[in-house]
Formats: structure tokens, sequence, C-alpha cells
């Protein structure tokens, strides 16, 4: 498997901003749905186990098909794959808008909805993720993943959680429409892609399970990856946790209505928005090892606030406050960790690398979601809340002994690995 062609200038501005309007169009919709499908349980069930089942189920697919994706991207052209995951989302959505309109949804169906869509975002990010090498020229990297990265911010929720909220108050209907026209729009943006996004074919092809493999070995080979990898499993168990139940805690103990808890959301995604202005001077001024400690703070204060405030109307405000420096966190780590991934991954394995560092990470995601709704089910909300706040508290020391200021400066040397 060799290299992609070189991208030129003027080739790379067009994709990079192709990319940046279809990474928009998608996360607005994405978070649609991800405000949808919870409050569209809650009408059936006040427990929130079965609640928190929409995040295991839209999650769960990193942890059981995100390395044999990561094989299919090196495999094959990684924008029909990504026009493919848009087209499950239509279908999956369309499906649902349909047993909405007749009063057929049930419990079940919202689930498998979920596990569809988390399908695709599996397929659309690890193909995302390794097509931005091919579209754009290298001399553009960290600023087209700094503007993607704010984009997915902007639109996943600092838009469009709101706007999933004031959707739903219009009626489920609605806001189910409104997503498959957005993803038929993606769609569009996709096919206006221009290069090759196909890989080259080789004569002897491994197994599935052998290249699985060099993926795995990869990460664990490099002590800063894998050190990095562990890190963010922590933390997105921790996201993962808040996210299953503040859909619940919201609109339960708080006594939010849609529109509030779809604005509360919103506090993630504009501390994610501020947070891709504030890498670049945050990097220049701290270094980058303290500019993605940030994202740890930020963590442990997304479930500690709700863990120590009281659950009244009144606490919104400061566990929106914690949430936007979770926001402004995230971005900082997100960044400056696909950087360093751009710069220490050769091309040839950014597919399976990619899938094997999320599979380790987000991949505990659906276990962090059904931990803390049986958690919370069992020993209450704060409690629940307040074992992932030590859990993240504790990351500390190894975040100091692995992104160490040598790890962080080996980055930009060249990495001759091959293992295509």
């Amino acid at each position: 498997m060799t290299e992609a062609e070189p991208v030129t200038a003027e080739v790379g501005r067009r994709n990079e901003w192709l990319l940046v309007l279809f990474t928009g169009t998608t996360n607005i919709a994405d978070a649609v749905t991800k405000v949808v499908l919870p409050l569209l349980a809650v009408q059936l069930t006040s427990s929130p186990a079965l609640v928190s089942g929409v995040v295991i189920a839209l999650t769960l697919p990193w942890l059981l098909t995100a390395l044999h994706i990561g094989v299919f991207v090196d495999r094959h052209n990684r924008r029909s794959l990504m026009i493919g995951a848009e087209t499950a989302r239509m279908v999956s959505v369309a499906v649902l808008l349909l047993a909405v309109l007749l009063n057929l949804v049930s419990l079940p169906l919202i689930y498998l909805v979920a596990l569809v869509l988390g399908v695709a975002e599996v397929v659309a990010l690890i193909s995302g993720a390794s097509i931005v090498p091919s579209a754009v020229p290298r001399s553009r990297w960290q600023s087209v993943t700094a503007r993607i990265t704010a984009v997915e911010y902007l639109c996943n929720s600092f838009l469009g959680a709101p706007v999933g909220g004031f959707l739903v108050a219009a009626g489920f209907a609605i806001a189910l429409g409104s997503t498959g026209l957005v993803y038929v729009a993606g769609a569009l943006l996709l096919v206006l892609l221009t290069g090759n996004f196909a890989v080259s074919k080789v004569s002897e092809r491994k197994s599935v399970h052998v290249e699985i493999r060099d993926g795995l070995a990869f990460l664990w080979q490099h002590k800063l990856l894998r050190g990095m990898s562990f890190l963010i499993t922590v933390m997105a168990g921790c996201w993962a946790a808040w996210l299953a139940l503040i859909p619940v805690y919201a609109t339960g103990p708080l006594g939010l209505d849609s529109q509030r808890y779809g604005l509360l959301l919103t506090c993630l995604g504009a501390g994610g928005v501020v947070g891709t202005v504030l890498t670049g001077p945050a990097n220049r001024l701290l270094g980058r090892r303290w500019a993605m400690f940030v994202d740890i703070v930020g963590s442990f204060a997304l479930v500690a606030a709700p863990a120590v405030l009281p659950a009244t109307a009144d606490s919104a405000w400061v566990i929106g406050a914690a949430a936007f420096v979770a926001g402004a966190g995230g971005t900082m780590w997100t960044v400056n960790s696909r950087v360093i991934a751009q710069s220490c991954v050769p091309q040839n394995l950014l597919g399976r690398f990619s899938s094997a560092s999320r599979l380790i990470s987000w991949g505990m995601t659906p276990v962090a979601a059904a931990l803390a709704g049986v958690l919370a089910q069992v020993l209450g909300y704060q409690l629940a809340f307040g074992l992932f706040a030590v859990v993240c508290a504790l990351l500390v020391i190894p975040f100091l002994r692995v992104v160490t200021t040598g790890a962080i400066a080996d980055v930009d040397k060249p990495v001759e690995v091959s293992a295509s």
C-alpha cells in the first residue's frame, strides 16, 4: 500500500471547506438525534437504567465493530464509506419517523435505531479521520484539524443541542424529518470532494485479523499514544456517564424542560468552540502538555458538579459552567491528540490505528453508561456522579508520567513504519 499522491493547494482548499461543511451538517443532525432519542425514551419510561440504554446502543458499536471497520477503512474508498454511513443514518431516521407518525414507537425500536446510528458514526469518524491527509496538503493538517474540531463542537453541542431541544418541543416528527434532510445534504457534500480516496491495491492481502493485530501492535508499542488512549478511556467514560444520566436528571430532579435541557447541553458545545480558539494560544503560552491537561480538569468538573450540588433548577447554572470548562478542555485535547496521531502514524495505518485507539477509549462509553445507569438506580444520582469524579481525579498521576515534555517534543520526528 503506498502513500497518497500530494494534494495541490487549490484542490486542498476546496476539499477543506467541503469537509468542514460536511462536518457541520452531519454534527447538527447527530446532535439532534442525541437529544431526540433519549427524550423519546423518556416518554416511554422514567427508569434511568432504561434511558441510559439509548447511550449504550449509540456507543456499543465502538466496542463491537471498531477494529473490523478500521480494516475496511484501510482497504476501501474512504469517501464511499462515509457516503454509506450517511445513507444508513437517513434510512434509520426515516424508519423512526414513520414509527412516530404511526404511533408505533417502542424502546426496542429506539435502541435499534440508536445502534444503527452508532455503527454509522464509527464508519464515518474513522473514515473521516483517515481521509484528511488525502484531501488536504500536509501544511494544512493542523489548521484543518482545528477548524473541523471547532465545527464539530459548534454544530454538535453549541447549535445542535438547543436546536434539538426546540425541534422536540415542536414535535418529534418535525425533529426527525429535519434531521433526515440534513443527512441528505451531508451526503451531497461528500460527492463533491475531489481526488482519489481509494487505497492502493496490494498483490497479497493480509487476513483481517492480522491487519487488526498490526493496528493494535502499533498503538501498544508507542508509549505516548498508548498512554493517551488510557487517559481518554477514563475521561470518555466520565463523559458517557454524564451524558447517560443527564437527560433523566435534568428533566427530573432539576426540573428542566426540553428547551432548557438543550441549552444545558449547549454549554458543553460553547466551551468546545471557545477551546478551538484557545488551543493555539494555550499551546504557545503553556505548552501542548498543559493545554491537554485542561481536559482532565474539565472532565472532573463535569461529573463533580452534579455530585456535590443540590438537585434544584438553580444548580443547572453551575452544572452548565462545568460543562463549558469540559468542552474547552475536550477541544484542546482533541486538536492536539489528532495532530500527534497524524504526525506519528503512517497514513496506511491511520484507519486501523484510529479504530484501535477509539476501541480502547470510546469502547468504554457503553460500559460506563450502563454502570452509571445502574449506580443511579441503586445509589442515586449524586453518588453515581461522585464515583466517576473520583476516578477522573486519579488521572493526574498517569498523565504526569506519560504525557511528558520529552514525549510531546518527539511527535515531529519522522516515523518510518509500514504494516501494509
